[in-house]
């Protein structure tokens, strides 16, 4: 039985040694393959900013063919730039350097955190899903566009939201004020117009806009045959809301002065800290309509999700404006399509708020 243990004892420890010897030639296998990849990277490397000087003495040439710069003024940045390119190779040669020596030094185990990758490149050493051969490449030092004459925002608004009754003020609206809300959210384009001044832009995109109307006394919104009016509800509300929701394409001309920022191979305009006013409209559908109350039944908590079209117009169509300093600014807009379809008295949304628009 002894024998039997021992002989045992001596396979799995053979057994081990071969998994241990294995697993060390299989890390000496990647790192040697990380290696590899790292030289075939500098060369990469040589070649990126070769390529991006390349570029940079093409907008210089340019700008010395309109008359923009002299002609030592562009051979000054011609030599700033190839300075700067060549200290650009030599620094993020020595990253990949000590990344390699780094690799020869220890086995796979190791591990490099990308806090110390100082190279633009974006070298990353690991076991990333989306890495190539355990490195993995961002390319993100690309050479600046000279003249960008289009930028994009992320637009966000909100605020408050009423109707315009045909015949009626304001201040007799059956909706609550306070109560009744909008809410938009978008993305926009913004060209400038004048290839030399940045005075007027061209502001276009699209937006998910959600207008809501809230009754008062105790109404609800009911549709019969055709055409949706306010009815006394039979039971004690505590909400009833109306939700209307349109995909919309806003286009606005954008009016303010700007600042010109010049670089050597490059300029913006910058509206940074500046004044500016939107004037447009906007045009699309409606998406979605929808109705909620709230309200209680012999005891019992009821909510109620309406979903329908309450006659509500399909195609939306109004005019919008905006004054805003920086990013922030003050927004209205007021539907020229009715609310509702086939109606005896028109109904236009109008809304009031704060919109942000953020590059």
């Amino acid at each position: 039985m002894q024998t039997i243990t021992k002989q045992v004892v001596l396979i799995i420890m053979a057994l081990s040694m071969q998994l241990l010897y294995a697993q060390d030639t299989i890390r000496n296998v990647n790192n040697k393959y990380k290696i590899e990849t790292l030289e075939d990277i500098k060369e990469l490397i040589k070649e990126e900013e070769r390529n991006f000087l390349k570029a940079e003495v093409e907008i210089i040439n340019s700008r010395l063919s309109n008359g923009e710069i002299t002609q030592k003024e562009a051979e000054n940045l011609k030599k700033q730039l190839a300075k700067k390119r060549a200290l650009n190779i030599e620094n993020r040669l020595d990253i990949i350097n000590n990344k390699i020596s780094l690799l020869e030094r220890n086995d796979e185990g190791y591990h490099i955190n990308n806090e110390e990758d100082l190279s633009r490149v974006g070298f990353s050493i690991g076991g990333n899903d989306d890495s190539f051969a355990g490195v993995k490449i961002n390319y993100k030092n690309k050479p600046k566009k000279y003249d960008l004459r289009t930028s994009s925002d992320f637009v966000l608004a909100f605020g408050l939201n009423n109707a315009i009754i045909d015949g009626e003020k304001l201040d007799d609206s059956p909706y609550k004020f306070g109560g009744s809300r909008f809410f938009e959210i978008g993305w926009a384009w913004k060209t400038r117009v004048f290839k030399n001044s940045n005075f007027l832009r061209l502001k276009y995109g699209y937006s998910l806009q959600i207008n809501g109307l809230k009754p008062t006394d105790n109404q609800y919104f009911v549709q019969n045959e055709g055409e949706t009016y306010l009815e006394e509800f039979p039971e004690k509300l505590k909400k009833s809301k109306l939700s209307i929701t349109n995909l919309v394409f806003p286009v606005h001309f954008e009016f303010g002065p700007s600042k010109r920022i010049d670089k050597d191979t490059y300029f913006r305009y910058s509206t940074k800290n500046q004044f500016k006013i939107g004037i447009g409209g906007y045009a699309g559908f409606n998406i979605g309509t929808r109705q909620k109350l709230k309200y209680e039944l012999d005891g019992e908590r009821i909510k109620d999700k309406q979903k329908r079209s309450f006659n509500t117009t399909n195609l939306v169509y109004g005019l919008s404006s905006y004054i805003a300093f920086d990013d922030v600014a003050l927004y209205v807009k007021y539907d020229l399509s009715p609310i509702f379809k086939n109606q005896t008295i028109d109904q236009n949304n109008i809304s009031l708020g704060i919109r942000f628009d953020m590059d």
